[in-house]
């Protein structure tokens, strides 16, 4: 059986719901609604799982780490163990302070670029996961410390246009998933402010 992992990144807890850092966890909540999967607890992963099959011998596995942030390697690396999934079929959703918000890019490889939940990946896995790195560069206050900013919730502005970019994100991943990372990366990265092809 083929497995996929498609972890959204972000801190559990709900004053942590909604905030910046959050983003990977809205999308793959999304995305598991507009499938109709169910979450699952799983405390033996530290981990909230949504199962999606696709096909026979096709799987898809929505995850949330519940091990906070910083510590999702962890998480990610049990739950990868157990279904003998390979690096290269992890995806990663979660933000980006280096896009604007509103925007997506994907990329395969690089540095941990100062986020914490993907320095605990390339500590726990190594690189050559798929990142679906989600923009929430926005103009921050003056003198604010970037934890402060990424723990954060949206402007009123930024959400509204959240909320009209979540099917392009969902439509992105889908994307990814029907012709891999070199094709999506070819048709989402080039794109600027464009919405992405459905697959």
């Amino acid at each position: 059986m083929s497995v996929t992992l498609i972890a959204g990144l972000g801190n559990p807890g709900r004053e942590y719901a909604a905030t910046r850092h959050n983003l990977g966890f809205t999308l793959v909540e999304a995305l598991a609604a507009a499938e109709g999967l169910k979450w699952k607890s799983e405390t033996r992963f530290e981990s909230e799982t949504a199962r999606w099959d696709v096909r026979p011998g096709v799987t898809r596995l929505l995850v949330k780490p519940q091990t906070f942030m910083n510590d999702s390697g962890r998480a990610l690396r049990a739950l990868m163990s157990f279904h003998k999934v390979p690096v290269d079929a992890l995806i990663v959703a979660y933000d980006d302070l280096t896009i604007d918000t509103g925007r997506v890019k994907i990329s395969v490889s690089g540095s941990a670029g100062g986020h914490n939940g993907i320095a605990s990946l390339l500590e726990h896995l190594g690189n050559g996961f798929i990142r679906y790195r989600l923009g929430i560069n926005a103009p921050r206050p003056t003198g604010m410390d970037i934890k402060d900013f990424v723990l954060g919730k949206f402007s009123p502005e930024q959400l509204s246009l959240l909320e009209t970019k979540l099917n392009p994100f969902m439509d992105g991943l889908r994307l990814l998933l029907a012709r891999g990372p070199a094709e999506a990366m070819n048709l989402l990265n080039r794109r600027d402010h464009h919405e992405p092809e459905k697959p």
